[in-house]
Order: structure tokens, then C-alpha cells, then sequence
């Protein structure tokens, strides 16, 4: 198993790897206990990413021009004629 978390999306991946692994049950519980050590891994690697993801959205959205979000999501008469 490699150790080293390539990026978030072969984190994610490799974590429903694991996930379904120790859920199986099939293993003993040595390799149960280094799978789950190896999810633990996996899961603050994301969880950290999906933190980073966030502050940089927040400030993106700081820096921005902030708008009010529309009432209702229904295009405005007119803008479904082009259909």
C-alpha cells in the first residue's frame, strides 16, 4: 500500500476502498487495524483539503461583488421563448 495521498479525488477513492474492505469483515484483525489507521489517514487528508477548498472560496467571494440571490429560480419571461 502506498502511503503517499496523490490528491483529494485518489483520497476519496481509495477511502470507499477501505470503507468497504473493513465493512466486508473478511480480514483479520491486524490488517482491520492497519486499514482503518489508513482511513483515518485518508479522511483528515480530506478533510483538511475540503477546509483549504473553503477558505479559498470565502475569500474569492470576499473579494467579489456580492448580489442578493434571486426570489425564485423561474427564468424571466422572455428567456425561455429561444427554446
Amino acid at each position: 500500500m502506498d502511503d503517499k495521498i496523490k490528491d483529494f479525488e485518489s483520497a476519496v477513492s481509495e477511502l470507499e476502498t477501505v470503507v468497504k474492505t473493513l465493512e466486508a469483515g473478511e480480514i483479520s484483525l491486524e490488517q482491520s487495524l492497519q486499514l482503518f489507521e489508513r482511513g483515518v489517514q485518508l479522511s483528515r487528508f480530506c478533510h483538511g483539503r475540503l477546509e483549504d477548498a473553503e477558505r479559498r472560496v470565502e475569500i474569492l467571494s470576499d473579494q467579489g461583488e456580492r448580489r442578493s440571490a434571486p426570489d425564485t429560480l423561474v427564468p424571466e419571461q422572455g428567456d425561455d421563448e429561444q427554446a
